[in-house]
């Protein structure tokens, strides 16, 4: 799973979104990306979001791994799960190769997307 914490995004008409997280396997941290977008259009404001994607099957995780600028929805489909639209969430109803999570939204902005974001990794 990619694990980003404290995404923020800002915007004034053009906006932006930056975070760094760490990609775990098996418990362990095994390297560190970041994320980046921008943005064009009807946005006001400024809002912090925790991101974390698990990737489904090994061949999503290791196209993911091997790219050297992933792009969410270019590169990859993710699905973002709902819990509030869903009974249940478990390996029998998730089909997808990623799936994503967007949890302790705070802040005054309409939304926040990682559509077009560029996953870069990053040499620490």
């Amino acid at each position: 799973m990619l694990v980003i914490p404290n995404i923020v995004k800002a915007g004034l008409g053009v906006g932006g979104e930056y975070g760094q997280g760490a990609l775990r396997i098996a418990g362990k941290t095994v390297a560190y990306y970041s994320l980046s977008a921008g943005s064009i259009g009807f946005q006001a404001g400024a809002e912090k979001v925790n991101l974390v994607l698990i990737f489904m099957q090994e061949q999503a995780l290791k196209k993911f791994r091997g790219s050297s600028g992933w792009k969410a929805g270019v590169d990859g489909t993710i699905t973002f799960i709902d819990k509030g639209k869903e009974k249940s969430i478990d390996t029998t109803n998730i089909k997808d190769p990623i799936v994503g999570f967007l949890f302790g939204q705070r802040g005054l902005m309409a939304d926040i997307t990682i559509e077009g974001a560029k996953f870069t990794k990053l040499v620490r």
